[in-house]
């Protein structure tokens, strides 16, 4: 194995896969899984008639990274291999394209559309290919795309249709799955391997060169006391019992401590039931409480003037939409307390002193003759945002020659990134033109970012993949891994309960590990079984609950000031993709703003404006032009809601409404609005 330049330990783990076994490698970040992934598709290639590998990434940016980095400077001499992701032109002819390459690296929902889609040119079966790699396999479960792509194939094996792809998972962590007790552990660490039909590895014989190439950093606790007086967030506190005291809380209703996520909780769901009740007045307070509890949350662990200015933001946005006296009282509240909000927000004496121990931690590491590297991990896109202008006007740490980028998810809208934007900004960080990340979970898991001497988790509360993945960033010699906390904080204690469940995890993989071949394969087919049955009976009561309503019996409403603007038989769904208002009088309720800027192109569409409640400005999503003809409002679920005889209701996505929306046809649209062209 000496071409791939494997080790011992990678070696051993890859045994039971050449021998065409369902294996899933368990290695830690760093240990090489992918390189290790590499080699069993070489040896499978060169010894399987008609081989077909695919690779199934759980994140776009990972597509272009497995295929540049590892997949083809190995295996591009001798076989044909492509890179499909949502951007690539080739998803459109994803079969022909499968079935011309040796190795395809694409996203699951590449594959899971493939599997679905009836059209020849994008269908793809199972049989087709031989070997499939799913990175990152601990995902595979519930109802992820991972877990979608593999019940295709546990149906097909429980119905004994083969030939079936032998399946490769790689990861760093299966997880306890939430489990604090060993059995409840086993359960789910082979929960994980049926779901992916495989057998759990890692190495035996070669635990100390494994340490040895993959060290573990040294962990700090950097905790600071609690703040003695925080004015601010008293008056953010009073204000927040003003509103309390004006929306006439419903006496079933027992809100829990202000500041604490809990608390959004609640009013997430006193919103909600003031939207289902048409109670305007308890659906708006709950939504501005929501904001001064963020306010709070933010002032817990970044600036006073980060909290002030996220409410400022706000309330400068509704400041222009208020509509009824409930929203002149939260908006004159604002403006009555704003001044000296603003006054309490720029004294120093009462800033956040986890700002000042995170400055300290970082100084330790960072100094103008020191070649350091780090990543400072975050909460929310919001955090790292600020965090990022806090370096930046940070005389300290400029005097130490900190040069900090942002890292956070691709996406649409101004706080996410571009794919480009990520590649450029890996890149910087490689070449040390920036020496500090400052990133969301995005950086966590998968992404190939060079070796780190210091890794900080700051307001995060994570489960202990996540912190697994986070604390493997940090791959130097004599590297950190700190957490800057407040002394007996919620962070701390989830730190330590994270550490018990990695050993938790570790116990139940031994245990799993340790059962013999007819034990194992008992216990995985009965789950199986169990999962097949789950998910008919699921699906039946999607469809149970898709045909409870007729489309034209359902009215959507303006979530924020709840008058009707459309019915449920204007919508159609566009390229199993867009949920899209067909009817041309849509018109008359909203309005249009700015144009959306995509960075990437799409071959049948392109956006148009965004759209706007005409009555209250509340943001509805954009137009969309369709093949050049058609003007079609691309609507969000979650700025709207649905009155149906049963009563008004919210829901989180379009696939959850309680009625059938039926495909978009480009040929009904253009005889409806262009009728000349159809005598």
């Amino acid at each position: 194995m000496a071409d791939l330049g494997l080790r011992s330990y990678q070696e051993e783990v890859v045994e039971r896969a050449l021998q065409g076994e369902n294996i899933i490698i368990w290695l830690p970040t760093g240990g090489g899984k992918t390189r290790a992934a590499v080699y069993v598709a070489k040896r499978h290639l060169e010894t399987t008639p008609q081989a077909k590998v695919v690779v199934l990434v759980n994140k776009v940016h990972l597509v272009d990274q497995h295929y540049n980095k590892e997949f083809k400077p190995h295996l591009g001499r001798d076989y044909t291999l492509v890179a499909v992701s949502g951007e690539s032109k080739e998803k459109d002819f994803f079969g022909p394209v499968v079935k011309s390459s040796h190795v395809v690296i694409c996203t699951a929902q590449i594959l899971y559309n493939a599997l679905t889609n009836t059209e020849e040119t994008k269908h793809v079966e199972l049989s087709d290919i031989t070997l499939l790699i799913i990175d990152e396999c601990h995902h595979t479960h519930k109802d992820s795309v991972y877990n979608k792509v593999m019940a295709f194939y546990v149906e097909k094996k429980l119905k004994r249709e083969h030939p079936l792809p032998q399946i490769l998972g790689l990861t760093a962590s299966p997880g306890s799955g939430g489990a604090k007790i060993l059995k409840k552990a086993v359960d789910h660490v082979l929960e994980i391997c049926s779901n992916l039909d495989s057998a759990i590895v890692s190495t035996k014989n070669y635990v100390s060169e494994l340490q040895q190439n993959v060290p573990r950093p040294v962990k700090t606790f950097d905790i600071v006391e609690k703040r003695l007086e925080d004015p601010f967030g008293d008056h953010l506190k009073s204000m927040m019992q003003m509103i309390h005291e004006y929306m006439n809380i419903p006496p079933d209703v027992t809100l829990r401590e202000c500041g604490t996520q809990e608390y959004e909780a609640d009013v997430v769901i006193l919103e909600q039931r003031g939207v289902r009740e048409g109670n305007r007045l308890l659906a708006q307070c709950a939504l501005h409480l929501r904001q001064y509890n963020d306010a709070l949350l933010i002032n817990d662990t970044l600036r006073m003037m980060d909290a002030y200015r996220s409410l400022e933001l706000f309330y400068d946005k509704k400041f222009i939409t208020a509509i009824d006296g409930t929203d002149f009282f939260l908006v004159g509240l604002f403006q009555e307390n704003q001044v000296e909000l603003q006054k309490q927000a720029r004294d120093s004496r009462y800033e956040n002193p986890k700002m000042g121990q995170l400055e300290s931690t970082l100084l330790k590491q960072f100094g103008p003759s020191v070649n350091s590297k780090g990543i400072l991990f975050s909460k929310t896109r919001k955090s790292i945002h600020c965090l990022h202008d806090w370096v930046l006007h940070n005389k300290a740490l400029q005097e130490a020659g900190i040069k900090a980028a942002i890292l956070t998810g691709a996406g649409n809208g101004g706080t996410y990134m571009t794919q480009n934007e990520q590649a450029d900004t890996i890149r910087n960080f490689r070449h040390d033109t920036v020496n500090l990340l400052i990133s969301t979970s995005v950086a966590e898991e998968g992404l190939d970012i060079p070796e780190c001497n210091l890794v900080v988790r700051y307001g995060l509360l994570t489960n202990e993949i996540a912190q697994q993945q986070a604390s493997g960033r940090a791959r130097a010699r004599d590297s950190q891994y700190s957490v800057v906390a407040e002394k007996g904080g919620k962070e701390v204690k989830r730190e330590l309960i994270n550490e018990y469940l990695e050993d938790l995890t570790k116990k139940a993989i031994a245990e799993v590990q340790e059962m013999s071949v007819q034990e194992f394969r008992t216990k995985i087919t009965e789950l199986q079984k169990e999962a097949a049955i789950f998910r008919k009976i699921t699906e039946a009561h999607k469809v149970e609950k898709r045909s409870r309503n007729t489309a034209d019996s359902v009215q959507l409403l303006c979530r924020n000031c709840l008058k009707s603007v459309a019915s449920g038989s204007d919508i159609k769904l566009l390229e199993n993709a867009h949920y899209v208002n067909v009817n041309p009088d849509f018109q008359k309720h909203y309005k249009v703003g700015g144009e959306v800027m995509l960075e990437k192109s799409f071959e049948d569409w392109e956006p148009g404006r965004t759209i706007s409640c005409s009555k209250c400005n509340q943001d509805w999503g954009f137009e969309m032009k369709y093949k050049g003809v058609a003007l079609l409002p691309n609507l969000a679920i979650k700025k709207l809601a649905l009155k149906t005889p049963e009563g008004t209701t919210t829901v989180k996505k379009w696939k959850d409404v309680p009625f059938t929306v039926e495909d978009f046809s480009f040929e009904e649209y253009c005889q409806d609005n262009f009728p000349d062209l159809f005598d």
